[in-house]
């Protein structure tokens, strides 16, 4: 389990870099809209992402 946590974790890096490398303006302009938002519009993103992920992991199991 530990060997698949951490290449888990190491993926999710890996995504979570993409968008920073490949176009930090918009980047940048995303992460400040994300701060406009209000706690529950950010958490209906959160678990958006977090269902899609889900949905993702179990299509692929």
């Amino acid at each position: 389990m530990g060997h698949e946590f951490l290449g888990a974790l190491a993926l999710m890096l890996v995504f979570e870099g993409l968008m920073p490398f490949a176009s930090p303006p918009a980047y940048r302009r995303a992460v400040q809209s994300l701060a406009t938002l209000g706690d529950g519009a950010l958490r209906a993103v959160g678990l958006a992402a977090m269902l899609a992920g889900l949905f993702m992991l179990y299509a692929t199991r």
